[in-house]
């Protein structure tokens, strides 16, 4: 037993593989990209030019509330550290400092990474907007 779907049996495709030259399938548009593909499979949208766009600004709105979310958390973390005030300098190697050191390390990670996934999801949406 697998313990997947068809779905995804079908549409997997490795994350080290190279960006394609061309469409994933025959039949595609050149510019569907896996989650796309694996959306259009699994029912949740076609590939006529509209429905792309909504797919793909819905996409969008997920994450920019991604990101708010990860900018939201990584500022509690820094009011937390600045409440701290000198004695997060003095017991920097403190359990507590350092997990809240960690946790700001992390939230700038998380937030860059929205933001860089944020910014492309715009470019390819306002690119298959261009196209129409």
């Amino acid at each position: 037993m697998l313990d997947t779907t068809p779905a995804v049996l079908l549409s997997h495709i490795p994350i080290d593989m190279p960006e394609p030259e061309g469409p994933l399938a025959t039949g595609l548009p050149s510019d569907v990209d896996q989650a796309e593909l694996r959306a259009w499979i699994e029912g949740k949208t076609t590939l006529d030019r509209e429905s792309r766009v909504n797919w793909w600004e819905e996409r969008v709105a997920r994450l920019r509330v991604r990101s708010a979310h990860h900018e939201e958390q990584l500022q509690g973390a820094y009011a937390e550290l600045c409440e701290l005030g000198d004695l997060a300098v003095q017991e920097a190697d403190a359990p507590p400092v350092q997990r809240l050191q960690w946790r700001i390390q992390d939230g700038e990670h998380a937030l860059n990474q929205s933001e860089v996934a944020l910014a492309l999801t715009e470019h390819r949406l306002d690119n298959l907007r261009e196209d129409a």
